[in-house]
């Protein structure tokens, strides 16, 4: 087992003793409870609470990440490569980064799934962003601010591109997505237009039916790492009277793309429309000046501005692609249509449909 991992329902005192000695922590556990928590849609996320031999310390609790119990979901960690994505992000990535992410005890997987684990920090008193209620301009604000410490290190870095596990040239065609998109539109208008304003629908619509949407373009000149799902429920929030501190979880769905997507992302799907509107712009002129602070170049506003306006529409395909190939369950329900309404009126507001030719 030391040299091996457990799946959720073998963990052992003795395999966690050997992660914390690996880690140097030199603390042995003799006991834990366990508490499943967060609320993932193909991975789970269960909290270790340990107990220690006397005079021995350490972390009183860790996070370990599995995959979901649902066979759909398994297969759908499988197929897209979620799993594997985010050991290796783990193993390969993390370091090179300064994005604030949970410190790595452990990650492994079998092939490419769907056993894997990832045993992290926990992180409380931070608590995971809720997606429905969406987020204060202050929490997006940092939020946003921490994108800079993903994109700016990876800025047009043409080595990543050999990495196979993160970025398939062959198989992410734009082609490929549209067919994707076009196959789960009609089941998510069935299943969801009834909450969706008309106008909402129909640019939703029009995204399949369009040979220009920017979700479906090849990866631009201007590219970098991109977290494709940054969103609320993938973040931790540590929100003091001087400080909001934002840390990233969930890096399953990594890959190569337009970094102004992420923040596009974040703002639609994190903030309540009028919110938004009024802020947008401003958070948007930080992130830029963060990249400049960073060292990148080449870049100016008026390309920054119009790669937003083009990012209005990287939640589309999470919205529609996967909320039809995931276990279907209440919160998710009321989460994707969410999600759709906030893009799709995000586009809507900054004139999207200027793309969709």
């Amino acid at each position: 087992m030391l040299n091996d991992f457990p799946a959720a329902d073998e963990m052992t005192s003795e395999w966690l003793t050997h992660q914390l000695h690996a880690n140097g922590i030199e603390a042995d556990v003799i006991g834990f409870d366990s508490q499943a928590i967060g609320t993932g849609q193909i991975g789970k996320c269960i909290r270790y609470t340990l107990s220690y031999a006397p005079g021995h310390s350490g972390p009183a609790t860790l996070i370990g990440k599995f995959p979901s119990d649902d066979e759909t979901s398994r297969a759908t960690g499988v197929a897209l490569r979620n799993f594997i994505k985010e050991v290796r992000f783990y193993q390969h990535l993390q370091d090179r980064l300064s994005i604030r992410t949970p410190r790595c005890f452990f990650a492994e997987i079998e092939g490419e799934g769907p056993r894997f684990i990832v045993l992290m920090e926990d992180l409380t008193p931070a608590v995971q962003g809720d997606q429905l209620q969406g987020c204060s301009p202050r929490v997006a604000q940092a939020a946003v601010a921490e994108l800079v410490g993903l994109h700016a290190p990876s800025w047009r870095d043409d080595a990543l591109k050999g990495l196979d596990w993160l970025y398939d040239d062959n198989a992410l065609k734009g082609s490929t997505l549209n067919d994707m998109y076009c196959a789960q539109l009609p089941g998510f208008l069935e299943r969801y237009g009834h909450a969706l304003a008309d106008d909402e629908a129909g640019i939703i619509a029009q995204v399949g039916e369009s040979l220009t949407a920017p979700l479906f373009q090849a990866l631009p000149e201007t590219f970098s790492l991109v977290h494709v799902d940054y969103r609320l429920d993938n973040l931790l929030i540590n929100e003091q009277q001087d400080s909001c501190d934002v840390t990233v979880v969930d890096w399953q769905s990594i890959t190569l793309g337009a970094p102004l997507n992420d923040v596009a992302y974040f703002l639609g799907a994190g903030l309540l429309s009028e919110d938004r509107r009024s802020v947008e712009e401003g958070i948007v002129r930080s992130y830029f000046e963060g990249l400049r602070n960073a060292g990148v170049t080449g870049f100016d506003w008026a390309d920054c501005w119009e790669a937003y306006r083009r990012g209005v529409f990287a939640g589309f395909g999470v919205t529609v692609i996967a909320s039809m190939l995931v276990q279907r369950t209440e919160r998710g329900d009321q989460m994707f249509i969410t999600m759709a309404r906030r893009h799709a009126r995000h586009a809507l507001d900054l004139g999207g449909a200027e793309f969709l030719n």
